[in-house]
Formats: structure tokens, sequence, C-alpha cells
């Protein structure tokens, strides 16, 4: 390629990591690297490093080099990598609680490239104290409807655009009939599940995921239908630090026998496409999500799900006009605080409408549920199309870097110009 490339800090979780933050960057940068324009630097936080040693991949060697780091970054780390490297873009995605550090030095950062946000946010009320963050780039990008609406009312005059996470349909979907029975066979031997039916719950064991109550709803479905007739597979760390002690959990609930299975290892996506396979259903009722990766690869695999309304969640289980599972409206809308984020929405459920969505699921034939599978899979496809994705964020990234420039060709003013009266 004759033509110089465009570089591209990133900062984000480790984009290696099986997080939904690092995955979705993941997806970015090999978008932006397939294309042949970019160049990418990454700061790969969220998770603890063995070391701090550069690393590179064996597909993309020099062209993609990835700096782990502590927590985000520093602000000097960021400076000397600006300098340094001397990238034309910095990328950078999560919630906005993670980079006060960071827009704290946006005047210098913009002065010399322009900053993107891919902006994560669960709920409403219209969150005025993020007004500052926002103002603070060039270009926001946005997960969800529900963020995208945030965007344009709280920051109008910002730069916006609706860019939903994706899956590779081609590789989340459903399987061989053959395939999924085999795995099926040895999954029964080794559990005892044979004839239970299956859900699925693949999210990290944390407060806002609700998997304490989860087992106490499943319970309550178990009691009413037979604890041999179903089985939950959760896709977790059962005692994580920052979630609840879910083999106490269940010791003490007695559903320790085989109605509830932990899987615990880090699987690859084909074994992770195959659980999807496998499930008869995939259930997320967080709390608040801003938009939940695990529920939508269930869809492009085929399989439907139970969700709470909220956050991007409900942008995948209906697109206004049918349904690709059950959806359940919150019956509570609590305004919860902290001194980071002073007022948002905990969208929550009622344990006995959970229950009994596991039932409606369990009760409804097989035909049924095939077809809303269908259907949720169409509805991937036809709205979070992986190669749309993968354009929008090249065609995104090229007009950012004509339309604001970078170093010498920096067309960003740190300062406005107010007429007084």
């Amino acid at each position: 390629m004759s033509e110089k490339r465009i570089k591209v800090l990133t900062i984000s979780d480790h984009p290696l990591s099986p997080s939904g933050v690092g995955t979705q960057t993941k997806y970015i940068i090999e978008a932006l690297l397939k294309s042949d324009k970019f160049d990418i630097i990454s700061l790969g936080g969220a998770i603890q490093h063995p070391d701090h040693k550069p690393q590179i991949t064996e597909e993309w060697q020099e062209r993609w080099k990835i700096f782990p780091v502590d927590g985000y970054g520093s602000q000097d780390i960021v400076r000397s990598i600006i300098r340094n490297e001397r990238p034309d873009i910095l990328y950078f995605m999560t919630d906005p609680r993670f980079y006060g550090w960071l827009w704290e030095i946006e005047a210098e950062i913009r002065s010399l490239i322009p900053m993107v946000y891919y902006h994560v946010w669960d709920n409403y009320p219209y969150p005025k104290y993020n007004q500052k963050f926002y103002e603070s780039n060039d270009f926001i990008a946005t997960i969800s409807k529900v963020t995208s609406d945030i965007v344009q009312n709280v920051a109008p005059d910002v730069k916006e655009l609706y860019v939903p996470h994706a899956v590779d349909s081609e590789f989340f979907k459903p399987l061989p009939t053959e395939q999924v029975s085999n795995f099926r066979e040895v999954f029964d031997k080794e559990h005892g599940t044979k004839g239970k039916f299956l859900f699925f719950w693949n999210n990290r064991n944390a407060r806002r995921k609700q998997s304490g109550s989860l087992l106490f709803w499943f319970k309550d479905f178990l009691d009413e239908v037979g604890h041999d007739k179903a089985s939950l597979i959760m896709h977790t760390n059962p005692v994580d630090p920052y979630g609840q002690d879910l083999n106490a959990i269940i010791k003490e609930l007695n559903i320790n026998k085989g109605q509830v299975l932990f899987s615990t290892q880090k699987v690859g996506m084909d074994k992770l496409a195959m659980f999807y396979n496998l499930a008869d259903c995939t259930v997320n009722i967080s709390d608040a999500e801003g938009f939940g990766l695990a529920t939508l690869e269930s869809l492009s695999c085929g399989t439907p799900i139970i969700v709470n309304m909220t956050g991007g969640l409900q942008e995948q289980v209906t697109d206004g006009k049918s349904w690709f599972g059950i959806g359940l409206d919150p019956d509570s809308k609590a305004v919860i605080g902290s001194l980071d984020v002073p007022y948002i929405h905990e969208d929550r459920l009622n344990g006995k409408r959970v229950s009994s969505a596991f039932r409606d699921m369990y009760m409804a034939d097989q035909e049924y549920r095939d077809a809303l599978g269908r259907a949720g899979r169409e509805h991937v496809i036809n709205n979070y199309s992986f190669e749309v994705f993968e354009k929008t964020w090249v065609d995104l990234m090229q007009q950012i870097h004509e339309e604001e420039g970078s170093w010498e060709t920096r067309k960003h003013s740190n300062y406005r110009l107010l007429e007084v009266a």
C-alpha cells in the first residue's frame, strides 16, 4: 500500500479479553486492519496482567501493538504514547466513570488528534451530569438506541452515530443437528441432563446481573414444574468478588443436584456457539444493561431469549412488531446513584413474573421456539450485521480523519469566541 495508513490509538478492556467491551473493540480493530487503511496501537486494560511487556499478534505483527496497562492507563502513559507513536485518532470505549482522568487532559489531546468515544450507558433519566464528558469529544458512537437518544438530548451539538454491537452470524449460527445431538449426548452423560430443558446464562457474576435473584426465581420455577425437568447452565465464576457466592446459594436452596450447572472455564467462540445451540433458551435479567452481547449471540444461533426490557436488551428481543423471546417490562424503576453517577434507573423485575417466563418458555412447543429462534436470527442479520458494523467503523474513522485532521492538519480549536453585549 502506497498511501500512508491512519494510525489509531485504542483504550478499552484488553481487546483479546472475553468481555463485551474487549470483544467489540477487537472486532473494530480487526475491521480497520483488514481494510489496509489503518494501523493500531492499543492500551489493553481492565484485567490483571502477568507482565506489562508490549504484545503483538501473529497475524498482524507490528501493525497492531498492544500495551498492557493497569485500569485503563494514566495521563502520563497516554501522553507518552501520543508523543512517541503519533497516532491520528484516539478511540476509547466503556462508560464515563472510567475516563474522567482522560477528559481532564482533553485540551492537550484534542489540540493534536480527535477523540472518538464509543459510549456505553444503561438507562434514563437523561444524565445531564455527563454533558461535560460528552462535549469533550469530537465524535460519539453509541451502542444502543437508548444511549443514542441520551447523547442527542444531553449534548445535541456533539456529532453522534448509533453503531450497535454486532456478532459474526457466520460463526454464531445454528449448527448441524447431528453435531448438536452428539454434543448433547456427551453432555447428558456427564451431567445427568438427559431429557431436561436447558436454560443458559452467560454473564459475569456481578451485582447488576442479578445472578443470585436468578437462582431463587429458577428454584420457584422448578418447584412448580419439577426439579427433574430443567437445568440452568451458568457460564460464569460462581465466587466472583464483584458478585455473590453462587455455590452457597444453590446449597441453601437445595438445587445443587444438577438443577444448576456451572461452566467456569474460559472457552473459545466455537464452544460458546455450541452452548447456545445446546440451550433451549438464553436468559439475561440484569437490572441495567448497556447492550448484552450474550443474548445477541444466542439469537444469532437461533435460540430464543428471556430478558429484562432494559438498555440494549429491549431492542434485541423485539423489533417493535415481532418478538424473538420473552421481554419482561420492569415492575419498578428504582433511582439509585453514587458520587460519580448521581442518579440512574435500576429496572427491577418481580420474581414471580420471571419464574412465570421460565414456565412459559418451557411449556411452549418446540415448533414455536424454533420459529422464535429463526425470526431472532433474521433480526440479528438484518439489524446487527457484522459486515455493516465493520464497514461503518472503517468509513467512520476515515471520515473523522478527513474532517478533523491530526497533528499538522488538525482542525480543532481549544477556545470559543463569544460576543459580549
